[in-house]
């Protein structure tokens, strides 16, 4: 993340995104698959790096060797404008000052337990004999009926690394050139990870 100054000198967190550019390798259609949609490819790599089928998939569509794929249902251009195999689409396909919504995989945070993971409060503090239950869930439920905990209680477990959606974030500035978005605000997950951006 980094800052930049608005118009009215107010200093705004954004996040720069590398968005682009995006070769269109299928365009499916209600007629031949069941539902419109556009598949992207995104990020160069080697030929020794990608798999056959993978290859030969963008062969198709006249692409260099790429890492991730992603799809598009319903797609609508800027200016209706209609994507074929082989087209490139770039940040000139978003409009300054537009909403976006960020979809990618949170930071994994490990094994965490239950103030970390869901913001409990703790035991409580050090008297009356508590000298080492500062940060444990506490009571879990009734003894023999129903004899066991119920499904969904909040407990420790894996915290971090689900498919995160953040909603509703603005374009700051938009860097044809580079192919950089400043988004306001933060996005999910570490630098350097992928996401889904849609408008």
């Amino acid at each position: 993340m980094t800052s930049v100054y608005g118009a009215d000198g107010k200093n705004v967190p954004c996040t720069v995104i590398e968005a682009g550019p995006c070769v269109v390798t299928q365009v499916k259609t209600v007629e031949k698959d069941g539902y419109a949609a556009v598949q992207l490819a995104y990020d160069d790599t080697t030929e020794k790096h990608a798999s056959q089928a993978l290859l030969g998939h963008l062969k198709k569509a006249g692409a260099t060797p790429k890492r991730k794929l992603a799809e598009f249902r319903d797609w609508e251009g800027k200016e209706g404008r209609e994507l074929n195999l082989g087209d490139t689409v770039t940040v000139e396909d978003l409009v300054d000052g537009d909403w976006l919504d960020i979809t990618g995989i949170s930071k994994g945070k490990g094994f965490q337990g239950v103030v970390k993971r869901h913001g409990f409060g703790g035991v409580g503090g050090q008297t009356h004999g508590q000298h080492n239950r500062q940060r444990k869930p506490g009571s879990l439920g009734a003894s023999s009926y129903p004899s066991r905990v119920f499904k969904g209680k909040k407990l420790p477990g894996q915290t971090g690394g689900d498919r995160v959606t953040v909603s509703n974030l603005k374009i700051l500035k938009l860097i044809p050139e580079n192919n950089l978005i400043l988004v306001k605000g933060s996005v999910p997950g570490p630098k350097g990870a992928y996401l889904i951006i849609e408008d």
